[in-house]
């Protein structure tokens, strides 16, 4: 008499098979290793059955699972990278119409800086630095800044005291060759130095300087002769005045250029006979 188990049915522990046999045998009992081979004998059918269909074109291709895969196990994972190797993401594409407009600001870019590189240049071309350059080459130049600054006096009588002020003062050596120099063309420059026995004006001035002996009377000398201020050139004579105290400079010619300044263009030594000065008003 068959032994019966707790719940009344039998075959109902893992391991064993409840379906009868033929002629209402029992099956017999499977351990786990038998059932777990013929599991895998079950599916080596089933995969030979899924391959015979797909050579005769029943179902579609797909990639075959792998025979060393258990029953109820999960497939394999891809392979990865090495251990301790940093994986980069994957870099995202910009966007067509941001690669055009970067392509357009940087040709703007470009465009910009040649334009003021060219603005540069040509500004250089018109106003020479004077940058790195000596006293002496600076002065040689004519300055030119007169022509957009106000560094020259507006009065013609002015402009030749201060000549007798620079070079009877003890300014620094440079800055009385510039403010001496600068204040002439530089063909009224040569004629200075030459008038008065020096190679060039930046030499002149110097040397002038070490023949002042007595500076008040000197730098106070030269006064305005007339009210009236001619609207054209105008010759001032140093020996209309009684220069004492340091050399006698010569006469000056001036003539009124921009913003009204007036610059010395030519130089001669004083005449003999000294003319007669502008009647006053």
């Amino acid at each position: 008499m068959a032994e019966q188990r707790d719940d009344g049915k039998p075959g109902n522990e893992p391991g064993t098979d409840i379906e009868p046999k033929a002629g209402g045998q029992p099956a017999p009992q499977l351990d786990e290793e038998q059932l777990r081979q013929f599991q895998q004998f079950q599916q080596f059918q089933d995969y030979l059955k899924f391959t015979e269909a797909q050579n005769q074109g029943l179902v579609p291709s797909q990639p075959a699972q792998p025979l060393t895969q258990h029953y109820g196990g999960q497939p394999p994972a891809p392979p990865g990278p090495p251990p301790g190797e940093l994986v980069h993401a994957p870099r995202p594409r910009m966007p067509r119409w941001l690669r055009r407009l970067g392509g357009k600001l940087l040709a703007w870019v470009i465009v910009i800086l040649l334009i003021c590189i060219g603005a540069t240049i040509a500004y250089r071309q018109i106003f020479p630095s004077d940058a790195g350059q000596d006293t002496a080459t600076f002065v040689q130049g004519g300055g030119g800044k007169h022509h957009t600054n106000q560094v020259l006096s507006t009065n013609p009588w002015e402009a030749v005291r201060a000549i007798y002020d620079t070079i009877g003062k003890p300014y620094p050596p440079a800055t009385r060759v510039e403010k001496v120099c600068l204040s002439m063309s530089e063909q009224a420059q040569a004629q200075f130095a030459r008038d008065l026995g020096y190679p060039d004006c930046a030499t002149a001035v110097p040397a002038l300087n070490a023949k002042v002996t007595d500076i008040t009377p000197y730098i106070y000398a030269v006064r305005p002769m007339s009210s009236v201020v001619p609207r054209q050139n105008l010759t001032i004579h140093s020996c209309w005045y009684s220069i004492r105290g340091g050399p006698l400079l010569g006469s000056f010619t001036l003539q009124e250029v921009e913003m009204g300044q007036w610059l010395i263009t030519g130089h001669a030594n004083s005449p003999e006979p000294c003319p007669a000065p502008p009647a006053g008003n």
